[in-house]
């Protein structure tokens, strides 16, 4: 019988090392081959996306990957390349610039709601606010999203200015990257009062009031696809599906005018 030396099992062992991968890699795996597409919507949808996510995903088979987050910061992220299929802004002026780039289908761009800012405060904090004006009296803290690039913290800027309060208290203003981390300040009690989206408000360590709309310049959000989506057509249904007979009650639901 012919014998095999250790240096030439050694060299099988090599062979199907290197191998055996290659042939593995060829085979779709049974839990990362699910047809999927990445949104990058902004923070204020955190509730609404994700039950009507949920919805589309039960009726197509396309998982929806949510990537929340801040608009201005989600812009620079598609300009730089990041791999998303859809943009969910909270402001319409950010795909405006993005399809002037080119870098959003300018036929997708889709007005799908307006959206609204609510003066919060945190229960049981012993802060009692009946407008903007109270704002001004005491030394608490007050939570907003980041005006250099979050439209919500743009809109309460705007409402603070136009209630003419801003000047005595922008420096007791606590900046959340986006509006979900000035509603978590709220609710830690890191500032007991703030001011961010009606759409995340209905939160049980909080109460809230409307803010007049008025005060503020419209918030009007904006979907469109990126350019250089690999999904084109589920990313397209995705938005209608949004604007459609099932995601616009959940929409309504979390506080958003809808678009005629």
């Amino acid at each position: 019988m012919q014998r095999i030396s250790l240096t030439s099992i050694s060299i099988l062992f090599f062979l199907a090392a290197a191998v055996l991968p290659l042939l593995f890699s060829t085979v779709p795996s049974l839990a990362g081959d699910k047809k999927h597409i990445t949104v990058a919507g902004a923070a204020d949808l955190a509730f609404a996306l994700k039950e009507i996510a949920a919805e589309f995903e039960k009726e197509t088979g396309y998982k929806v990957v949510l990537s929340m987050g801040s608009t201005g910061m989600l812009a620079k992220q598609i300009e730089h390349g990041a791999p998303f299929d859809i943009f969910f802004s909270a402001d319409k002026g950010y795909v405006d610039r993005l399809a002037a780039k080119g870098l959003v289908l300018k036929d997708t761009v889709e007005i799908y709601a307006r959206g609204r800012i609510v003066l919060a405060t945190r229960k049981g904090s012993g802060v009692s606010l009946k407008g903007l004006r109270d704002l001004s009296g005491g030394s608490f803290r007050i939570a907003i999203a980041n005006p250099d690039h979050a439209p919500y913290g743009i809109a309460a800027m705007e409402a603070l200015k136009s209630a003419g309060v801003w000047e005595q208290m922008k420096s007791r203003l606590v900046y959340g990257e986006n509006i979900r981390q000035a509603l978590q300040y709220i609710q830690a009690g890191n500032a007991p009062a703030g001011i961010i989206a009606l759409s995340v408000a209905n939160v049980p360590e909080i109460d809230y009031s409307v803010i007049p709309a008025e005060l503020h310049r419209p918030i009007d959000q904006a979907a469109a696809v990126v350019a250089t989506s690999k999904e084109e057509r589920i990313a397209r249904d995705f938005i209608k599906y949004v604007n459609g007979p099932k995601g616009t009650p959940v929409m309504e639901k979390y506080g958003f005018t809808l678009p005629e």
